[in-house]
């Protein structure tokens, strides 16, 4: 069921909602050779802030590249990563674990592919420590 788990740290990145912010984001971090490995972002319910959540090969230096490009609410974020077989019922039963361990999911976002390689789904829960003992058990 799960194949790997590690510790890592998330980027979250409060900016305006607006047009091509992803773009420009994305194009000045790959310029600088930065490879992001898992993304989600949203909107706010009045649709004028966006917060860009994401893992990188290379934190400081895309921090660093977010300062240099004027972004001022950057917050880093103690998150799971936890590659899975990419098969029917792997989520559900890291969450049913999580669970029954009293362990609430804040928040997640996931990569997956269709021909056959693992998922991996990025986690924040209520309590990080026991969430990788749980499931490092498992």
């Amino acid at each position: 069921m799960i194949k790997n788990l590690v510790r890592a740290k998330e980027i979250s990145v409060l900016t305006k909602n607006e047009i091509g912010t992803l773009a420009r984001m994305m194009s000045f971090l790959i310029d600088h050779g930065i490879n992001v490995e898992a993304i989600a972002g949203y909107s706010d319910q009045t649709g004028m802030q966006g917060n860009i959540v994401f893992i990188t090969d290379d934190n400081q230096k895309s921090i660093a590249e977010l300062i240099n490009n004027g972004y001022e609410y950057i917050e880093e974020r103690d998150v799971l990563v936890v590659e899975l077989e990419n098969r029917p019922g792997t989520l559900k039963n890291v969450s049913e674990l999580l669970a029954s361990n009293g362990i609430n999911i804040e928040y997640f976002y996931c990569t997956t592919c269709s021909s056959g390689c693992s998922a991996k789904i990025v986690f924040a829960t209520s309590d990080n420590d026991e969430a990788f003992q749980v499931l490092n058990a498992a």
